[in-house]
């Protein structure tokens, strides 16, 4: 008998022990609620981060869309964000402007317009916004700087929003204001005032897509710019603010965020911030840099997308975690819907979200991402612990009297490599307003009133291939009439676009031209040449030709090259084997973009306003270069690098053509 009785008090310890362990969270919409929810989405841009996305074939092209931004399929994205060309290297290459000049205007260029066309297909209701990186050079009007001339920026910016409506049929929602390097209050002025002239006042400012200061002391002291700007925005916040942005009443954005690449930790990253953005922060939208990695793997940052797809030669595309971890927000809430005020962190580690529409549903979104597996490329993340834990849930108000919630669970497992994402679990009964869950580290849960959820699939993508070995391109324009570029290429500094040139009835009516005649105004150090990657970068045994055309005269150059190495914000530093001919009846080979370490030079006889076939060979430590089939260059010894991309490009900004481009790979 007195054993029985000891069992049954140490079973009413341990029962008792359980019990104190479980934390309660009471989530209570008695008191108000909290902020509304702006929504999360992906940055297509800063810079080119999408080129190799539109050259993927059906079906795969519409699939890796849908994954993006088809609601209760994917990633469901409730914002775009895209760049607005500005002709500059701003990340991992140049996207085209909508005017070169300040005689042209042209809506059709580069990928953007499609792109945010094909969104707003899958997503009536997603929010467009556009930041320009760069400007065209006579924006600057002779200037390294946009600003010190603030009405003719808001008017090249203005005409972008204006452009799209009317070409495209698409209502941008926000216009950002970037500027890392000083804060310019006159031209946000200028700019709303622009917009409000333009009719477009539904149009609101973000702010400045930098840091929180200087703009939030400049927007408490100055209340003509607190009137133009709508949103604070912020890059990298590391999920917390100030408590005098907070202050100005405006909404706070992560304008650029994550920028991780996208492994299981990067998942993390992204479940963490997307939590804790709002609950440190108070930050009610948070976008992705970048949407999709879609640009080579050897270029800055490579795979820091919401998914991978940058294979379009053989149509892989891969849906990496971070897709699934925004569906986890995404698929159960609308911008619109409104965060409880009660959010917060779990006592051992993790947070907590509720949002609600007012209509009586209710989403809860709950991570537990231990550091290590949960750091993002920037800031540093300050040491935390995370455990196991029991968690007690009691809702109050007007969610008292839900009795199931429906469940979605994602499980990293860096141990077993067993990890689970977005997977659909058994309805959690609510008993008088409460229900328990017992929480294991990296782990991440949805639990809402909403039962449309779904984890779209598609038949698996092809399998991974590298990219042809054999490859041309003719530049016809009819082949490809709905984009400006060329499939594959990545352009670098320039601009390469499609051209017909219908002073030539021979075989080059069609070809590829470099366009940008005046340095851009850019964050980022452009080269003094122009230059566009393509191909493979192991390559190291090849044979690349192509025809050339120089215009403008005595100062003209124009290169094909091949093992090159760099590209992206380091393009200045690039090095190869390059092949030049000059319109003055040289020609070089040398080591590098810049051509400071010259292998070969002589007389090419080459001049402008006449198409010349030039050709480079490297094989092993030897290489070869010809012009009309006429050795120059033969069996010369080479060193560094020893393997990268193809490349076609110009001496300087000046217009030049190509066509009949060919790559024959070992």
């Amino acid at each position: 008998m007195k054993t029985e009785i000891k069992c049954l008090l140490l079973l009413c310890i341990f029962l008792c022990m359980r019990v104190c362990l479980c934390d309660d969270y009471v989530l209570d919409d008695r008191g108000g609620l909290g902020e509304s929810f702006d929504g999360i989405g992906g940055l297509s841009g800063g810079g080119a981060t999408s080129r190799l996305l539109v050259n993927y074939a059906e079906p795969f092209r519409s699939q890796i869309l849908d994954y993006l931004f088809k609601p209760k399929f994917g990633a469901s994205l409730q914002i775009l964000k895209v760049e607005i060309g500005g002709d500059a290297q701003t990340t991992d290459g140049t996207e085209p402007s909508h005017m070169h000049y300040e005689d042209d205007e042209n809506y059709f260029r580069g990928y953007e317009w499609w792109l945010m066309r094909e969104a707003k297909k899958r997503n009536p209701n997603i929010t467009l916004i556009g930041l320009p990186w760069a400007f065209p050079g006579w924006v600057g009007n002779g200037e390294s700087w946009p600003y010190s001339f603030p009405d003719i920026t808001a008017s090249y910016v203005v005409s972008w929003i204006i452009g799209a409506k009317e070409y495209h049929d698409l209502d941008i929602d926000y216009v950002g204001i970037w500027n890392e390097r000083n804060f310019d209050t006159k031209y946000i002025k200028i700019l709303r005032n622009t917009l409000d002239k333009s009719g477009l006042e539904r149009v609101k400012i973000i702010a400045s897509d930098y840091l929180w200061e200087p703009i939030t002391s400049a927007v408490i002291a100055d209340r003509e710019l607190s009137d133009a700007v709508d949103v604070l925005g912020v890059h990298y916040p590391g999920t917390t603010t100030t408590p005098k942005a907070f202050k100005t009443g405006k909404k706070l954005w992560s304008s650029e965020d994550y920028s991780t690449f996208n492994d299981y930790v990067g998942g993390g990253c992204w479940a963490r911030i997307l939590n804790q953005n709002y609950v440190n922060g108070k930050m009610t939208a948070t976008i992705s840099w970048n949407l999709v990695a879609s640009y080579y793997d050897n270029l800055p940052f490579a795979r820091d997308g919401l998914m991978t797809a940058n294979e379009p030669w053989s149509g892989n595309y891969v849906v990496e975690s971070p897709i699934w971890i925004t569906a986890h927000t995404t698929q159960f809430t609308e911008p619109g819907w409104r965060y409880l005020q009660t959010v917060g962190h779990f006592k051992n580690g993790g947070s907590y979200v509720a949002l609600t529409d007012g209509n009586g549903n209710l989403t809860i979104i709950t991570e537990t991402m231990t550091r290590d597996h949960s750091m993002c490329i920037r800031p540093p993340l300050p040491f935390y612990n995370v455990l196991a834990q029991n968690v007690t849930f009691n809702l109050k108000g007007s969610f008292a009297a839900i009795s199931e919630l429906q469940v979605w669970y994602s499980k990293f497992d860096f141990v077993t490599n067993k990890t689970l994402l977005f997977r659909n679990l058994k309805p959690i009964k609510v008993n008088e307003g409460s229900f328990s869950i017992e929480f294991d580290v990296d782990e991440v849960y949805t639990f809402t009133t909403l039962r449309n959820g779904q984890k779209g699939s598609y038949p698996d993508p092809p399998p991974s291939a590298s990219f042809p070995k054999s490859y041309k391109d003719n530049f016809d324009v009819l082949e490809h009439p709905h984009f400006s570029e060329a499939p594959n290429f990545a352009d670098q500094t320039g601009v390469f676009e499609y051209f017909t040139n219908l002073t030539d009835p021979g075989p080059h009516v069609f070809t590829l031209r470099q366009v940008v005649t005046q340095r851009p105004v850019t964050w980022v150090a452009d080269a003094d040449q122009t230059i566009s990657v393509i191909g493979d970068y192991k390559w190291r045994d090849l044979t690349v030709s192509c025809d050339v055309y120089m215009e403008n005269g005595y100062n003209d150059g124009v290169f094909i090259a091949v093992r090159v190495d760099k590209g992206g914000g380091v393009v200045r530093a690039t090095r190869g084997i390059f092949f030049w001919v000059y319109s003055y009846g040289t020609y070089q080979v040398t080591n590098d973009l810049r051509g400071t370490t010259v292998l070969a030079e002589g007389f090419s006889g080459t001049r402008a306003n006449v198409w010349y076939t030039l050709t480079l060979t490297v094989n092993g430590t030897h290489g070869s270069a010809e012009v009309n089939g006429y050795p120059l260059w033969k069996n010369e010894v080479l060193l560094m690098p020893e393997n990268g991309w193809a490349a076609i490009g110009t001496s300087s900004f000046q217009p030049a053509q190509f066509d009949n481009f060919a790559i024959e790979a070992v």
